[in-house]
């Protein structure tokens, strides 16, 4: 699934990653060891983003939504997952960034019918 998001034109990577800073799924042309390395640093920065929540409003219990990181050459997207999960997706500086978001968001939406699964019946309970 985290192959779809790269029909967007522009975006590169993408990766899946959980709130300890693991490597949950990576698009099939991401490196691996810049996969672990980035899903450490997405991890990162989501709590750093999450931290600093305040000085962008109101004080109290603001809900961190998403974190962009523009460099000379490209973006960086990050946004909740689900329950502990982040997912990061780079692209190049013509990304729309309207369609990369909304794509995540779809994205997000997927993987969350994906990975849920009903709960286990104990043994004799069927």
């Amino acid at each position: 699934m985290l192959e779809d998001i790269l029909k967007v034109p522009g975006a590169q990577h993408a990766l899946l990653v959980s709130a300890d800073g693991l490597k949950r799924g990576a698009t099939v042309e991401l490196d691996p060891d810049l996969a672990d390395t980035a899903a450490a640093a997405m991890s990162g920065l989501q709590s750093i983003s999450r931290s600093t929540a305040n000085f962008a409003g109101p004080t109290g219990s603001p809900r961190w939504r998403q974190t962009v990181v523009e460099f000379d050459h490209g973006w960086v997207f990050l946004i909740a997952a689900g329950n502990g999960a982040y997912l990061a997706v780079s692209a190049s500086s013509d990304v729309d960034m309207g369609d990369i978001t909304f794509r995540m968001q779809q994205l997000v939406q997927r993987l969350g019918r994906e990975m849920t699964s009903p709960p286990r019946e104990a043994a004799g309970e069927a």
